[in-house]
């Protein structure tokens, strides 16, 4: 363990309170880089090709949130294999880990590529694009598919990193792809008027450069990463495989499930028209505002849970969740006001639009709601995925996906005839349900005796 020491650290001692906003704190800034890294393509596009443009960088980015999710998914669940094996001070365990992810995740890229392309344009019919958009969307989504390799490139060392207790290396990896974004999205889009399709290879060369980027920097430093990447130590070991699927499929159909659910929504919602297409579009950039505090508390919460679990000491995983709550609602109250005291000045950073605008201060109401929900869920999903509690999470991806989100956006929108308002307000309420789930398995104390993923 000597030699890895320097790329691995230690989140089972200390006060928690700090050891959870040190952690955090880099993905806080990865999460704000790749927010804006999201939202720079919205405004650039949209100021440029306007309302079309948008409406086809959001429909072909719904694509990709989702073949992205089933990543994020698999890659969590190694993430948390990673960081109770840490706990535990099973160096050998985490190489294995780390081979295996590699292998069965990028192999996983290449054939999703391949069959995500072959059936683009019927993805985008079953979202009934509007046909002004249609054209953009499809070049957006079909360029975004063909570099899922490097997306899950990126994903996975940035897991690797985090179960290991690294925050800060991922920040850098992602402020890479997020600089080259920015760039190129000025060049492709604004200089040489690519539209959607410029857009799409801003985003993935990006990504690309990101993950060669964070390759080279680890191969180079492998001593200390302690992963000497020879051929060998590639091999798919089916020990490790077995348990990273059993966990990974229920998170992977979590994450899935939520990006599903915005899919069915989202299609319905295209119905109504190209400016409610595009103003749902800017929204739900605009949510993930909220998703710089709550996602990073998930991540860096989920991987303390796991090493703090591994090392035998459940406490300090109480005052992380209480930490983590304080943390999640004051960002929640901050963001909600803010966004609803100006609601159509920010839209208009995107589309400025006057049938789009008109529609923001209504839009501001559900994302208030929504930001709530997500502070619901972010401490105790940080429990439930660092235990391992991989049926549980199965639980809560159906209650979430398909009978919060879907449901309540059909109740309100079609039994109630809310129209367009009320598929918003099913979305924004479904993440309640789930945060209440969470909170009864925390209280209830049962996370205490969980047995770890891999035991010895």
């Amino acid at each position: 363990m000597a030699n890895t020491k320097s790329m691995i650290k230690d989140l089972t001692t200390g006060s928690v309170s700090k050891k959870l906003i040190t952690f955090a704190y880099p993905f806080m800034l990865s999460n704000l880089l790749q927010v804006v890294y999201n939202l720079v393509d919205m405004i650039v596009i949209g100021q440029v090709v306007g309302s079309k443009g948008l409406s086809g960088v959001s429909i072909g980015g719904d694509l990709l949130q989702f073949c992205t999710m089933l990543c994020i998914g698999f890659a969590s669940a190694g993430q948390i294999m990673i960081s109770q094996s840490v706990g535990k001070g099973d160096r050998e365990t985490v190489n294995s880990i780390i081979g295996t992810m590699f292998s069965s995740l990028l192999s996983f890229s290449i054939l999703l590529s391949i069959v995500t392309i072959c059936l683009a344009d019927t993805f985008l019919v079953w979202m009934q694009t509007p046909a002004e958009a249609f054209e953009q969307a499809r070049a957006y989504s079909i360029v975004c598919f063909a570099g899922l390799f490097f997306v899950y490139g990126y994903n996975v060392v940035s897991s690797i990193l985090r179960g290991m207790g690294d925050s800060m290396r991922p920040f850098i990896f992602i402020a890479i792809a997020a600089v080259m974004n920015f760039l190129l999205d000025l060049l492709f889009i604004a200089v040489l008027g690519m539209e959607a399709f410029g857009a799409a290879l801003a985003t993935v060369l990006g990504q690309a450069f990101s993950f060669v980027a964070s390759i080279i920097y680890l191969y180079r430093r492998k001593e200390a990463f302690g992963f000497d990447f020879k051929i060998q130590s590639f091999k798919v070991r089916f020990n490790i495989l077995k348990p990273m699927i059993k966990l990974g499929f229920p998170l992977a159909l979590q994450y899935a499930a939520i990006s599903i659910s915005m899919l069915f929504v989202n299609s319905y919602i295209n119905s109504f028209g190209l400016v409610a297409s595009a103003v749902t579009g800017v929204g739900n950039k605009l949510r993930q505002v909220m998703s710089i505090i709550t996602r990073s508390i998930a991540t860096a919460g989920s991987s303390m849970v796991g090493q703090n679990m591994g090392a035998g000491k459940p406490e300090r995983v109480k005052q992380m969740v209480r930490t983590a709550c304080i943390i999640c609602f004051s960002a929640a109250i901050v963001f909600s006001c803010v966004f609803l005291a100006f609601p159509k000045q920010i839209f208009s950073i995107f589309d400025k639009n006057p049938e789009v605008l008109d529609w923001a201060p209504r839009y501001m109401v559900t994302i208030a709601l929504a930001f709530g929900s997500f502070a619901v869920m972010a401490p105790f999903n940080a429990l439930i995925n660092g235990t391992g509690f991989a049926a549980l999470s199965f639980v809560i991806a159906l209650l979430d996906g398909v009978v919060s989100r879907i449901g309540l956006s059909l109740l309100l929108g079609l039994t109630f005839k809310m129209g367009i308002e009320g598929f918003w307000y099913g979305s924004a309420l479904a993440g309640y349900s789930t945060g209440l789930v969470g909170a009864v398995y925390y209280l209830s104390g049962k996370w205490k005796t969980r047995k770890l993923i891999i035991s010895k």
